[in-house]
């Protein structure tokens, strides 16, 4: 899993999986989020931020990867080590 502080927060690169049958965390070398929604008109980032956003309780936003399954997203206003601290909490 790679974490990476900015002046802004902290940056998340995940691996994410559509289609799943639940929302949930797997936590190993890289962190894969497996999404409910189906790739289509967004859906999966729709989830992706609102369900990170309610864990993190900030702001989250994706910085890249809008249509690929690798994405970088900003947890904003937060620490590497709260961040990897609710991380291994959730997964």
């Amino acid at each position: 899993m790679k974490l990476t502080q900015v002046p802004q927060g902290t940056i998340v690169e995940i691996r994410v999986k559509p289609k799943s049958r639940l929302f949930r965390m797997k936590l190993n070398d890289e962190l894969v989020i497996f999404c409910r929604e189906t790739p289509v008109k967004g859906r999966v980032n729709k989830e992706l931020v609102k369900q990170l956003s309610r864990l993190f309780k900030k702001k989250v936003e994706i910085i890249s990867g809008f249509t690929s399954k690798q994405k970088r997203v900003l947890v904003r206003d937060a620490e590497v080590k709260e961040v990897e601290k609710l991380l291994k909490r959730g997964a």
